[in-house]
């Protein structure tokens, strides 16, 4: 089940929608470069894609310009609310934040705060053009794709329970099949005015008293000076080196050095020889992220609260104490257990034909976010500081104007410092997994990128609603595979061949030639795009 990879010299777009990769290519023939055609496409996933992505979430962006000759990035994650404590929430006899319903929508979106700073400072063509597309498909509507209509099903009862949400997605009190117009004006009127006011229409404007009122009158957290106060942060992605390959990834409060910790682990070991399809394979890759996610548990959070040590956590020798740790039982599954996490998202990724690159991911955190629409906007406000914790000792509690522990990891790999590969998913807990599934792919077994996204996925630990800490293994291997794992002490829980839970990967190679393919993942609905 391999999608078509194309391959181009002068221009390459991916995303998880066919709509959105469109979009990006129209901007991209209009005289815009790529962080326009980032911008664009992140506008029209909000709309096209609005389960996973949308005005009321966050953005990270990793990019690359030729020009300065520099990998930078910007974090658009939104900060918990002034008000927001851990005593707010015990005081109403909660031992946990909801993760739905309005007092989960305690973070202030970061999404159109990405857009105004990365346009501002990169992009080409004016600021009004970039929405044309989103407005387009919000205001004229557009056919419901395969992988909306399955969470719209999923999600019924939430629907159900929103006014706003059932108006839409079910006005004649039965959900919207696949391939039926989804019309949705409200979302149109409301980017129509950031079209017109910028960013501040969202953060000091007509939306953001329409998002406040609206939280507030519904008993939320969020207060005007919230959204007056927030601004997202320009940073210095993190990086390793892997046989010769740079590898960036964003700094805490993402993830991101996760992937960065396992792939140092895997460099102690000849990758290639160890055959992909194996048990022996797979066991190595749940122990090597066993060992990242624990460091991860431990210390992830907003770095201006807590200090994280990422000179230890992403030195050579540290991997080495952490693989020598594996090797003392090689053939053992050892004991880990996450905090179940979110995984809706959508990754996307840009390079035009004067190598400017993009490669950025959005989200609502879970599916729908916090099914909580912020009254007449349209806008879907996200959950992500669902996932603070209220344990004073937990390096994630909840503290006002903080950036929560964040799964979202946009990545990058240069060589001879350009960009190499550009690449990401949507999974949560699944994204540093799937990533490392695509790293060995292209750099250790010589695949291309459409072949490393499609070979077979696992995923190990929990999304929300889940308890147990399973091997997920998609159902395309052999039978000894799942045995000998299980006699491991892996807890193998085969699923679907292509099955959505491995989330929806995209990527962009660009070789010694300058020749680019793309791939888009046959678990989505997206499309690569190259000319």
């Amino acid at each position: 089940m391999l999608n078509i990879m194309p391959r181009a010299e002068r221009a390459m777009i991916a995303t998880p929608h066919y709509l959105a990769s469109s979009v990006g290519s129209a901007i991209l023939q209009q005289g815009g470069n790529a962080f326009d055609a980032a911008i664009a496409i992140s506008a029209a996933l909000g709309v096209v894609y609005p389960h996973m992505t949308g005005l009321g979430g966050d953005a990270f962006f990793l990019m690359h310009h030729p020009a300065t000759g520099t990998f930078t990035g910007f974090n658009g994650s939104g900060k918990s609310a002034a008000q927001a404590t851990p005593e707010y929430y015990k005081e109403k006899g909660m031992e946990a934040i909801p993760q739905r319903g309005v007092l989960s929508a305690i973070t202030v979106p970061g999404m159109v705060d990405t857009w105004w700073q990365v346009w501002e400072k990169y992009g080409k063509l004016p600021w009004e053009k970039l929405l044309d597309p989103a407005i387009a498909y919000a205001e004229n509507g557009f056919p419901i794709s395969r992988n909306l209509a399955f969470w719209m099903r999923k999600d019924e009862a939430f629907i159900r329970a929103s006014e706003q949400l059932s108006a839409l997605y079910m006005p004649d009190g039965e959900l919207l099949k696949e391939g039926a117009r989804l019309v949705q004006k409200e979302m149109a009127q409301t980017l129509r005015i950031i079209q017109q006011g910028g960013r501040e229409a969202f953060y000091n404007g007509s939306v953001m008293r329409a998002i406040v009122d609206s939280v507030q009158r519904d008993g939320g957290l969020l207060q005007e000076d919230d959204f007056r106060n927030y601004e997202g942060e320009w940073v210095k992605p993190l990086s390793t080196t892997y046989r010769g390959y740079e590898i960036y990834q964003m700094p805490p409060n993402s993830q991101g050095f996760t992937a960065l910790m396992m792939m140092n682990m895997l460099e102690n070991i000849e990758v290639s020889a160890v055959p992909r399809a194996s048990a022996n394979f797979y066991h190595i890759m749940s122990e090597v992220i066993k060992k990242a996610f624990r460091d991860r548990d431990r210390y992830l959070t907003d770095p201006r609260f807590r200090e994280i040590p990422l000179d230890r956590l992403l030195s050579k020798e540290y991997a080495k104490q952490l693989w020598d740790e594996i090797q003392a039982e090689p053939l053992k599954a050892s004991p880990h257990l996450s905090p179940a996490i979110g995984q809706d998202t959508a990754y996307a990724a840009v390079v035009d034909e004067e190598g400017n690159a993009v490669s950025f991911i959005q989200s609502l955190y879970f599916d729908f976010g916090a099914a909580y629409v912020a009254g007449d906007t349209g806008v879907i406000m996200q959950n992500r500081g669902s996932f603070f914790s209220l344990d004073p000792a937990c390096a994630n509690v909840l503290e006002p104007g903080k950036r929560s522990f964040h799964t979202l990891i946009p990545a990058m790999i240069a060589k001879e410092g350009k960009p190499y590969m550009l690449f990401g998913t949507q999974g949560g807990e699944g994204q540093p997994q799937t990533q490392l599934s695509i790293m060995t792919g292209v750099l250790d077994y010589g695949l291309s990128i459409q072949e490393a996204i499609s070979l077979p996925r696992w995923v190990y630990g929990r999304t929300w609603g889940e308890d147990g800490d399973a091997l997920k293994l998609e159902h395309r291997l052999d039978a000894e595979v799942y045995a000998r794992l299980t006699k491991w002490g892996h807890r193998v829980e085969p699923v679907n061949s292509w099955d959505g839970i491995m989330g929806q990967a995209q990527g962009i190679v660009i070789d010694d030639r300058g020749v680019m393919s793309g791939a888009a993942d046959p678990r989505g609905d997206g499309l690569a795009i190259g000319w």
